[in-house]
């Protein structure tokens, strides 16, 4: 049975290193030093206890929410685990007074880009990173409580 609940750094490793495409798995003083003095939030997915997807974001200013980094391991996809955590966290960020979520994906991540734009998010920015498959596009999206 599937669940859904805040998590730990420790937690968000043990999903992260079910996730195939990510090449360069973060070490813990990794996560703690990107969410280290920021208003964070680890959500996890579980099934009978064990994580198998997670989503974590952080605070970027008062206004705003940056969801940094997520994934669903290959055995739970198409069953809605990244949309729930991707509702859980917009309702956390609306709750705790956030007016918008940024997120950033790779060009390598075609599924991720069209979920993005299919959920509403808007383009709002590109970074050059020297490889078309490792181009970053930047997205925003407005939060209301809906």
């Amino acid at each position: 049975m599937l669940t859904y609940e805040s998590g730990s750094i420790q937690d968000a490793m043990a999903a992260e290193a079910l996730i195939p495409e990510f090449d360069s798995k973060k070490s813990q003083v990794d996560f703690a030093n990107k969410l280290e003095g920021k208003n964070h939030l680890i959500l996890i997915a579980r099934d009978n206890g064990q994580p198998v997807g997670f989503k974590i974001g952080y605070q970027l200013s008062d206004h705003q929410f940056y969801s940094w980094l997520g994934g669903v391991a290959p055995d739970y996809r198409g069953q809605g685990v990244a949309r729930k955590l991707r509702e859980l966290q917009k309702s956390w960020a609306f709750d705790n007074g956030y007016t918008s979520i940024q997120v950033k994906s790779k060009n390598r991540f075609p599924a991720m880009l069209q979920m993005l734009i299919s959920s509403g998010y808007k383009i709002c920015g590109y970074e050059d990173l020297g490889s078309i498959d490792d181009n970053k596009i930047h997205f925003i999206k407005g939060l209301n409580n809906n």
